[in-house]
């Protein structure tokens, strides 16, 4: 493939890229999310369910829609997923890593928000089914990914 423009440009919209020395194909992914405490310091997470259906415990993050900014996507995501509307407090060290769904090699990179709750403006949408407020100590030991505990233990 030509310069880093056109690189860039396949893989922020997810086209397929092959990569040197793979026969399989790699599928590059981008989502957004973000770590909510409150002031008392309590951790927002939700239950939601991993590729084989099984439960785990993780922070709210999403695909960015056509358009939209990381920002943008995080925000969204956190509401629709927990049912909070948050601020953004800063920017988080983004969080890559590698999966197979279906067979595919995906590389997903994940743009992380700290974020401060603002109100509750609903439920939490289909894909989570439980959200839970709950202290430090209690989050590092349900978070099932290694990358959530150390995003919330470097927070």
């Amino acid at each position: 493939m030509g310069g880093r423009s056109e690189w860039y440009h396949a893989v922020r919209h997810g086209y397929d890229q092959v990569v040197p020395g793979e026969t399989s194909r790699v599928r590059f992914e981008f989502s957004a999310g973000g770590l909510v405490l409150d002031e008392q310091g309590r951790v927002l997470l939700i239950r939601a369910r991993d590729l084989r259906g099984q439960p785990v415990w993780t922070l709210p993050k999403g695909a960015l829609a056509s358009g939209e900014t990381n920002t943008d996507a995080a925000l969204r995501e956190v509401r629709e997923e927990t049912g909070y509307r948050c601020e953004v407090v800063r920017e988080l060290a983004p969080v890559t890593y590698w999966f197979r769904r279906d067979g595919q090699q995906i590389k997903k990179t994940v743009h992380w928000y700290l974020m401060r709750p603002l109100e509750k403006v609903g439920e939490h949408d289909h894909e989570v089914d439980e959200v839970l407020w709950t202290d430090r100590n209690d989050a590092l030991a349900r978070l099932r990914y290694d990358s959530d505990r150390r995003l919330l233990s470097g927070a």
